[in-house]
């Protein structure tokens, strides 16, 4: 960590968590802190990452600036924005099919202790999406996301970092933070406790599993209260489930003026509450998607809506989100199951930029293809 510029220099396997404790020594803290604790920071580059400062600064490879990547063939390359910027700049969202990151530089931003939030609420979609567009122009508060826990209840969570609070409040044990957001006016949080509010439900997942109860989560919440513990439980005890559909589990990203087309939609065919609202800015039109794709679409701020444990009852709900998010030239992340035929999925990926970067980094395919690799029969 240069904390005199405000750079840190680290390996793909580093999870968020101890990145921000070891940053936070230093009073500073990544740009962008995906809220699940043991996501890692070569997985944040290689698939997607979003939280409440996305609508000012994107994802965190936003705030990259040079990765070392490891090639197909055993070449060891460097790639920044002006040295091999194509490599760089495909980089993101390829799943490890270019090459395996073996290093990260990434910049830094000053933090506070304290995060103190406000839950603005709101009884439709126009208002809330005025409050966003608000906010997001003004840039007035360090984080914005929100919950949307029914057709008539939407909840904006603005944060402001903070020197000092009247208390400080956590969200390991007792009452979800999803559920305090919906009842409380305001809240205080350490900085750390701020950035993983969402990790011991896994936003609100645990709730499949019978883990809300109060006196289970003060008795047992060491056992399985987080997003690590949780993936571990599921994984031994997938043989008693593996006969059901699963949860759908997604993020789907929709330009702001289709929020609310897409919302319409949604209400629809899914119904399914609550979800996460982060507003995501897209600083640059970035070189993995198709120049085609977003033709027409003016929009620099976007809306990524992700649905997290909802059940499947007789219909693919994710082949219905693949064709309406054609329609409102929206995009879904690939950590799911994906539908897509090819030739549609690379009407919304760019081949040619990423079969010419295929060609440097990994000739002989050992990495498998960016389609073959996410789609569900691959």
């Amino acid at each position: 960590i240069d904390a005199r510029n405000k750079i840190c220099i680290a390996e793909p396997g580093v999870t968020f968590s101890d990145l921000v404790r070891e940053t936070l020594k230093h009073g500073l803290v990544p740009f962008c802190v995906p809220e699940l604790k043991t996501i890692t920071i070569g997985g944040a580059v290689s698939g997607c990452s979003v939280e409440s400062v996305s609508y000012k600064y994107g994802g965190f490879h936003d705030s990259c600036t040079e990765y070392e990547v490891i090639t197909g063939t055993g070449e060891v390359i460097v790639c920044s924005p002006t040295e091999r910027p194509e490599i760089f700049e495909m980089m993101h969202g390829s799943f490890g099919t270019l090459g395996v990151i073996s290093k990260l530089t990434f910049r830094l931003t000053e933090a506070k202790p304290f995060v103190h939030l406000t839950f603005e609420r709101y009884s439709n979609l126009v208002e809330y999406a005025s409050a966003i567009r608000a906010h997001y122009e003004k840039r007035d508060v360090d984080f914005m996301d929100g919950i949307i826990y029914g057709r008539d209840m939407f909840t904006l969570c603005v944060g402001n970092f903070t020197e000092s609070a009247p208390y400080q409040h956590s969200y390991e044990r007792g009452a979800p933070y999803y559920k305090a957001a919906q009842e409380r006016a305001e809240d205080y949080l350490s900085t750390y406790d701020y950035f993983f509010r969402y990790d011991s439900d896994c936003h609100w997942i645990a709730r499949n599993y019978g883990l809300e109860n109060p006196i289970l989560r003060r008795l047992f919440g060491k056992l399985f209260l987080s997003s690590t513990k949780l993936l571990t439980h599921a994984k031994r005890l997938g043989f008693i489930f593996k006969n059901l559909k699963p949860d759908v589990i997604v993020d789907v990203f929709v330009p702001f003026s289709r929020f609310g087309d897409f919302w319409s939609f949604y209400e629809r065919e899914f119904n399914y509450f609550p979800v996460w609202i982060v507003p995501y800015k897209i600083a640059h039109r970035y070189p993995w998607i198709a120049d085609e794709f977003l033709k027409g679409v003016p929009d620099e701020l976007f809306i990524d809506l992700a649905i997290y444990g909802m059940r499947q009852h007789g219909r693919n709900y994710y082949k219905l989100l693949e064709d309406e998010l054609l329609r409102v030239q929206g995009m879904k992340t690939l950590i799911s199951h994906n539908y897509y035929d090819e030739e549609t999925f690379w009407k919304i990926y760019n081949k040619p930029n990423y079969e010419r970067v295929k060609q440097i980094t990994d000739p002989n395919n050992l990495f498998r293809d960016l389609y073959k690799k996410t789609h569900r029969l691959g």
